[in-house]
């Protein structure tokens, strides 16, 4: 099947699934084409299944903002004729699905018809699609999808609460590879981060307020009293000075390492002992879910998606959010143990073992493969 696939291609969650999944999708026999401004950063590498095509924006005085929806319609409508594309998948409902849409209406004026899948990850319905500015289009969009997907359970209860949906919404996790994570890191390399003695703690995301930046903070800074560590923080965004200068009042800013954006994101989690996600909301928590696969147990909030995949007691905690004081003492006490906090990695390796990319991507499929035949059922109604 010939699939082009819609994504912003940064190091946020949607980015990365639709990256991993796409390059899945190649390796199954399947011909993907990536359509988006810049290459995703996790398509290191371009295949004879793997094509990417990016969509150039032109500025023109006249706008203050760039219209990149029409820019990417069109860029698709293109794609898709030039390739002969059997279905478009979108990730993120803003601005991808509704430019979906309009693709799929114009390809309709000359007797094509490609079905579309969107898939939502999170803030898109949650944050963003819900303002009053974006929510008619969000919902427009979403309910002329011809299959809907949502990441987690949670998020999507909380479609079906916020938005007027007609759609029949089909929860598909998000995946790991496992077979990617077996490592041949030397023990000698951990010292790079931390000296034998100390516990390495860590934290990855966008650094955004919705993640509780200084709440990870908090709760090392709370553990660090008590036993030896280090904290990675691995990441950009608008919070990060803000942590830097908590850090910096605490008195703790030479136990606190910043290490910016990454594409060693394993690396790190080899030789880390513990994951924090404090966040205040999550889709589904992709990032405890790639601690857990790299034997890292996680001290999350309950928010949004997380217990579907962070098991209290198993693979790590669960707390309401805020509770920096309950997440310490739950941190510790994975970590004064050497014999409990192996436990706890091993419980999270074979949790995570869950959402292997193997028994996900046969789900897509199979929903793939209901569009497509909706195609033809279309052509002779």
């Amino acid at each position: 099947m010939k699939i082009a696939i819609v994504c912003y291609p940064t190091f946020g969650g949607s980015g990365v699934v639709a990256t991993e999944l796409g390059i899945a999708l190649a390796d199954r026999g399947h011909e993907v084409h990536f359509v988006t401004y810049k290459q995703p950063v996790r398509l290191s590498l371009l295949s004879n299944n793997i094509h990417f095509h990016e969509v150039h924006v032109p500025e023109y005085p006249l706008f203050h903002y760039q219209p990149y929806e029409l820019a990417l319609s069109s860029k698709l409508v293109d794609t898709i004729k030039l390739h002969k594309i059997d279905l478009l998948h979108v990730h993120y409902a803003i601005p991808h699905a509704y430019a979906g849409y309009m693709t799929k209406k114009m390809l309709e004026e000359e007797g094509m018809y490609v079905p579309m899948i969107t898939t939502l990850h999170g803030t898109d319905i949650t944050l963003v699609g819900k303002h009053p500015f974006y929510k008619p289009a969000v919902t427009f969009s979403i309910n002329q999808s011809d299959v809907v997907t949502s990441v987690s359970q949670n998020l999507k209860e909380r479609t079906l609460e916020f938005f007027d949906i007609s759609r029949e919404i089909q929860v598909v996790p998000n995946f790991i590879d496992k077979k990617k994570y077996s490592h041949s890191f030397t023990d000698c390399q951990r010292s790079l981060m931390a000296d034998d003695h100390e516990k390495i703690i860590t934290h990855i995301s966008n650094f955004r307020k919705v993640k509780r930046i200084p709440d990870v903070i908090e709760v090392f800074y709370r553990v660090e009293k008590e036993i030896p560590a280090k904290l990675v923080m691995v990441g950009e965004g608008p919070q990060k000075e803000v942590a830097e200068r908590l850090c910096d009042s605490l008195g703790i800013s030479d136990k606190v390492i910043f290490l910016g954006n990454s594409n060693e994101i394993d690396r790190i989690l080899c030789f880390s002992d513990l994951f924090l996600l404090p966040s205040e909301s999550e889709s589904f928590g992709l990032a405890a879910l790639e601690a857990m696969i790299n034997r890292v147990p996680v001290i999350s909030s309950n928010a949004g998606g997380i217990p579907e995949v962070n098991i209290e007691g198993v693979t790590g905690y669960l707390s309401d959010v805020g509770n920096v004081d309950e997440m310490a003492k739950n941190a510790l006490k994975i970590l004064v143990d050497e014999a409990n906090l192996e436990k706890f990695k091993s419980n999270a390796r074979a949790s995570a073992e869950r959402f292997d990319i193997l028994k996900i991507l046969p789900l897509y499929e199979n929903l793939y493969e209901k569009a497509y035949k909706s195609r033809f059922d279309r052509s002779y109604s």
